[in-house]
């Protein structure tokens, strides 16, 4: 039966959406705005915009000075972040509820006002720092260029998701001042933002303070730019295709990849839960197989991304053991998931991934932040807050039938891209 927590969505005249979800256990609210703009949005020659901005929004905006959004969320106890992904940009704080305002207002000054403090100065600065973190995150951590190189096997050129999230660093060096402010203006607007709030407040005083906050945020007379749409079958061919990467790295590591079914496309659901039953849970097959059985791995997971642009990446990764042919281990791999295609899954194993994902569900629920981007992410992406709560109701409807049905279509053998990180001493 679907959860039964008091919700309130509704729109402000300029078409912001706000999700109020009142939990009174705690006197504490999660502030979550998610904007639609992700490194799917950015155009050829102008990557890395989206991932610029979540720095650039913590620089100052027109009254509030460089490094003040953290300080007076910290001087109240509150704390704060901010991620991009393929899809949305998402900012994020906690604090005591009685400082909602504070949080609205910080919000709100850098989502209507950034540009008049957006300077060259912050630009070429904030531009040094991704740059830096390219070379901490990516380039010079192992494995770390592994999901730009998966996103580049798996998308052709001038796929929304062909590019890495992080951008070119030849594109964001080209960028100029109006580059930045025109993307701003064109993406951070009230009708592409979703805000939402969980926790000690009562859902007719917040829609009143949001109102207050942001009801003077007007939407650019253009519409908005729609979501990427870019829906891909799953790669064909006889088999599955290999790479080796040299790199400083500790030991082998196998990366099974493929196209999966975008978020709201109707395999999406069965092919997650295939992936549990092979690679996803401790007592999946693979897990039975390569790292009980044969020992030929150290670890082996598996995920099935959910993206909005009608196809997601997903993957198993392995980590090899000393002795063992990273060749094999991935035609394992490859072999569990053909498996699921060509025997299907039992009802003990639809049952156990249940278990456990229910489990694992109700837990991130129970915290104000965790609950608060789950319901961003429904509102924003799958058309509506309250579909959150219908969503285990709608993981248990799946049957085995549909599982196989899902593997069949998504991973029969030439659906594969596999890509080895391999000592370089090794190679």
């Amino acid at each position: 039966m679907p959860l039964d927590l008091p919700l309130v969505e509704c729109s402000l005249p300029n078409g912001l959406r706000v999700v109020v979800q009142p939990d009174h256990t705690a006197p504490v609210v999660a502030v979550n705005l998610w904007v639609r703009v992700g490194s799917g949005h950015e155009a050829p020659g102008h990557t890395g915009f989206a991932h610029l901005f979540e720095h650039l929004m913590f620089q100052g905006s027109a009254n509030v000075a460089t490094g003040e959004h953290f300080s007076r969320l910290m001087a109240v106890g509150g704390s704060a972040n901010a991620t991009t992904s393929l899809d949305r940009t998402n900012y994020f704080e906690t604090l005591p509820s009685g400082a909602l305002d504070l949080a609205l207002w910080l919000e709100s000054d850098r989502h209507l006002h950034l540009r008049e403090a957006l300077d060259q100065g912050t630009l070429d600065n904030q531009r040094s720092v991704v740059v830096e973190e390219k070379r901490q995150r990516y380039d010079n951590q192992p494995y770390g260029s592994a999901f730009h190189r998966i996103q580049a096997a798996l998308f052709p050129a001038g796929h929304p998701y062909h590019h890495p999230t992080i951008g070119s660093m030849d594109d964001l060096a080209a960028a100029s001042l109006a580059d930045a402010r025109a993307f701003h203006a064109r993406h951070y607007r009230p009708d592409t933002t979703v805000l939402t709030l969980v926790g000690d407040v009562e859902p007719e005083h917040a829609l009143e303070r949001v109102a207050h906050w942001f009801g003077q945020w007007r939407a650019p007379a253009e519409p908005a730019e729609t979501p990427p749409l870019a829906p891909l079958g799953p790669l064909t061919g006889d088999g599955p295709r290999f790479a080796t990467v040299p790199d400083a790295v500790p030991s082998p590591r196998v990366h099974v990849t493929f196209r999966a079914p975008g978020e709201e496309h109707h395999d999406h659901l069965p092919l997650s839960l295939a992936m549990d039953v092979v690679a996803g849970l401790a007592s999946s097959r693979l897990a039975q197989r390569l790292l009980r059985r044969d020992e030929s791995v150290h670890g082996v997971q598996g995920h099935v991304m959910g993206s909005a642009a009608g196809v997601s990446p997903g993957l198993v990764v392995a980590d090899v053991a000393d002795g063992h042919d990273p060749r094999r281990v991935a035609l394992d791999v490859v072999e569990e998931l053909g498996r699921v295609a060509t025997d299907g899954v039992s009802a003990d194993d639809i049952a156990t991934v249940l278990a456990d994902t229910e489990r694992s569900w109700l837990s991130s629920l129970a915290h104000h932040d965790d609950r608060a981007d789950v319901l961003g992410h429904f509102a924003t992406l799958r058309g509506g807050a309250e579909r959150a709560w219908h969503w285990l109701d709608e993981l248990q409807a799946v049957t085995a039938e549909d599982v196989q049905r899902a593997a069949e279509a998504w991973w029969q053998p030439g659906a594969f891209e596999v890509l080895t990180f391999q000592p370089q001493e090794a190679v």
